[in-house]
């Protein structure tokens, strides 16, 4: 005969429960031996009664114990059993349900192990809450990691939020916290109501792995089945994973806030839904030629105007747009109609709201303590500890997320800059240098590298793209070479030196021309991307057609010769929304586009010429396959400063295939302006910003030029050329 449970030993256990500060209630409550037979205790603190209806039939009435917990002895029974508990509360309103103490913990110990290493790729699977079959019975299991908290409960629409009902077990020293709850299914809101081991009350927190949320400002939890939508798109897969080298392909991205790229006026000015944009989106990218779209962070936060940056629900895609699923169904239609798809990412920094990371269990858990490491002071945030396994673990785990449950194709990892040194943004005396006494954090420099190696390694053809502004080598270099990783960095000094040069009255320009040229200095250092995207209009910057000087047709020329420039020039292309037809203000986030505008015939030719621009580009490896080598770009003239004319060769890694592009970005025509060519003979007008059908004065070559056996430029044969006033002009042997 097994010796009975020990009865002061149990009244503490018992009181610990009920003072909802027990690290394991499933070692006192659900069903346990006791001498001959089994005592099962249940936890219901307002319950008027509770009766144990056991499997093999019977109804046992329970006694109260203490403070709300019960309790019932079987005799005769030696194994555990399963069973119902049917609840009397005041006002003889009875429920029957399954007791969630009755059932085994849902995570095993190789989770646990690889959790804790920080190397659990997976970790989605296993955290947050899942919808399950578990010993027969369907409902939802429940995990969270709370380190450093004396208790943990989910509460939600099931137990009327109320803490006390499920608290959960801590599973050994990993800091995971788990419960399975019967008969809670999708839809259902919840969240994690913690309490700190320092004590200070309860916090009560959104589920850092959520699938889907409440829609902002409302923050709880949504349990949601990832496993149902039915994916069409496996085509579009398969030839990503065999295409060559992104680096040889042409990519052209099309930047985009859902919030505002097209709204729905009629209906009380509101965005469009997921399903709504997916067809509307589609047609137009593809009728601009773009290969790719990019989104501003779609993970859920709290702040509509931090436009998504601020995230505080890594693992859902924000609801103002609709159900995960509608996400979804966005990207798979995109994919279907030939169109790829990349996010703003971002895992340097998270907001300070209550409901989400910061403080997690009443400790800096996700963040570091010490705000000289763990406060950024530009966004008012905090930042992520790279140094601790389980939040490497956390963000690389929501990169691969992103990448296999939404079939993202690339990754725009945002602010990498402020993630590697230890003093952005802060003053002397207010950063941690590291180890060595420097400003690099080596943390995050390893947690990049992590990333990347990572994300090649299991998604070939998915690319990770750097918003690094700053001069930190090989940030698009593999890690094997000592570099970061990343497969594209944006080219932020192209960005700015080449608006300032656009942005200045042309008479002025001939004293700044090296802000065109220097950039070719450094132009193969890196796999760069050549961004005019949403920061370079917002704060008081104007819109890229704002910006240009002049009368309203020569900002236009000036607009088109700034695209025709950019889509010849080294580095991939991206273009934030609005640009490429020329809106004059500057972007709201609550508003939509000025999409009036296309019926301005200027307006209209400006939207022609980046279709043009991104037919050609694609058309033409010259434009792309070479971006990133000395071979691929030859100036022709970089010095003729005083004409504002520049020319230059693109090549193609393929010998003899090539392009010239000639800019006079004075506003005077240029007439019999003499030119140098690889080769004799003839040559096509491939691309004119001037052309009539742009909105330009037309003035051209005819369509063709032919050269002559006259050295010019180093090239072998020579052309006079008419240059059209604020243009670029794009000519190929034919």
């Amino acid at each position: 005969m097994r010796k009975p449970a020990d009865r002061a030993q149990v009244e503490a256990e018992l009181q610990r429960v009920v003072e909802l500060r027990h690290p394991e209630p499933h070692s006192v409550l659900g069903v346990h031996p006791d001498g001959d037979g089994m005592v099962v205790r249940a936890y219901r603190p307002e319950a008027v009664s509770i009766h144990v209806l056991p499997e093999f039939g019977g109804k046992v009435p329970m006694v109260h114990r203490t403070g709300g917990v019960f309790e019932a002895r079987i005799n005769g029974r030696t194994e555990p059993f399963g069973y119902l508990l049917e609840v009397e509360y005041p006002g003889k309103k009875v429920f029957t349900l399954r007791d969630p103490y009755s059932f085994l913990p849902t995570l095993g110990e190789l989770d646990l192990y690889f959790a804790g290493e920080g190397r659990h790729e997976r970790l989605w699977e296993r955290m947050g809450a899942h919808l399950i079959h578990h010993n027969g019975v369907k409902g939802t299991s429940f995990a969270v990691w709370a380190p450093t908290a004396s208790g943990v409960s989910v509460v939600g629409d099931f137990n009327g939020w109320d803490g006390r009902l499920h608290g959960m077990r801590r599973m050994g020293s990993s800091g995971i916290w788990e419960l399975f709850v019967p008969e809670v299914g999708e839809g259902t809101r919840y969240k994690f109501e913690i309490r700190p081991g320092h004590g200070g009350g309860r916090l009560l927190k959104s589920d850092p792995f959520a699938f889907r949320t409440e829609t902002p400002p409302a923050t709880a939890s949504v349990v949601h089945d990832l496993a149902r939508y039915a994916w069409g798109d496996t085509a579009w897969l398969e030839a990503r994973e065999k295409q060559p080298d992104a680096v040889h392909q042409p990519w052209s991205v099309y930047e985009v806030h859902l919030g505002s790229w097209r709204r729905v006026v009629e209906d009380g000015d509101r965005p469009m839904t997921y399903r709504e944009l997916a067809p509307e989106l589609a047609r137009y990218v593809k009728e601009l030629g773009f290969t790719h779209v990019e989104l501003l962070p779609v993970a859920e936060h709290p702040y509509g105007g931090s436009w998504g940056y601020q995230v505080g629900g890594y693992y859902a895609p924000t609801s103002r747009f609709g159900h995960p699923d509608d996400f979804r169904y966005l990207v798979d239609y995109l994919h279907q109609e030939g169109v790829g798809i990349i996010v703003d990412w971002v895992p340097g920094h998270f907001p300070r709201d209550s409901h989400a990371l910061g403080d997690f269990d009443g400790t800096a858990l996700y963040e570091h303590a010490d705000p000289r490491k763990g406060a950024q002071p530009d966004w008012g945030t905090l930042v992520f500890n790279f140094g601790r396994n389980e939040v490497r673990n956390f963000l690389i785990a929501n990169a691969l997320f992103w990448l296999e449950e939404y079939h993202i194709d690339g990754l725009r990892v945002d602010a990498v800059a402020s993630m590697l040194y230890l003093d952005y943004s802060r003053k002397h005396g207010e950063w941690i240098p590291n180890r060595w006494g420097g400003r690099e954090n080596e943390e995050a420099i390893q947690f990049l590298r992590e990333l990347n190696d990572t994300v090649r390694r299991k998604h070939p053809g998915v690319v990770v793209i750097a918003e690094e502004s700053t001069a930190w080598p090989k940030v698009s270099q593999p890690t094997s070479e000592g570099g970061l990783g990343f497969h594209f960095k944006w080219n932020m000094g192209w960005m700015h030196d080449t608006l300032s040069y656009f942005g200045k009255d042309p008479i002025h320009r001939q004293y700044h021309h090296n802000q065109l040229t220097f950039g070719l200095l450094y132009a193969f250092s890196e796999h760069f991307m050549l961004p005019l995207s949403h920061d370079e209009v917002v704060h008081g910057k104007g819109s890229l057609y704002g910006r240009m000087p002049g009368d309203p047709w020569q900002k236009r020329a000036n607009l088109r010769a700034l695209f025709a420039w950019m889509w010849a020039h080294p580095g991939k292309k991206l273009l934030f929304m609005g640009g490429e037809f020329g809106q004059p203000g500057e972007w709201n986030h609550d508003k939509s586009l000025d999409w009036h505008l296309l019926g301005d015939p200027g307006h209209q030719g400006i939207k022609k010429l980046v279709s043009d621009l991104n037919r050609v580009y694609r058309d033409l490896p010259a434009l792309y396959d070479a971006d990133s080598e000395p071979v691929g770009f030859q100036w022709l003239q970089a010095d003729a400063s005083a004409a504002n004319v520049l020319a230059f060769v693109r090549r193609s890694r393929t010998p003899g295939r090539h392009v010239v592009c000639v800019a006079n970005l004075s506003p005077v025509p240029r007439e019999n302006y003499r030119v140098g060519f690889p080769l004799q003979g003839r040559y096509v007008e491939l691309l004119n910003s001037d052309a009539g059908e742009y909105g330009g004065s037309g003035l051209g070559n005819q369509g063709q030029v032919h050269t002559e056996p006259t050295g010019w430029d180093g090239q072998p044969s020579s052309a006079a050329l008419t240059l059209p006033p604020l243009s670029v002009v794009w000519f190929t042997p034919g």
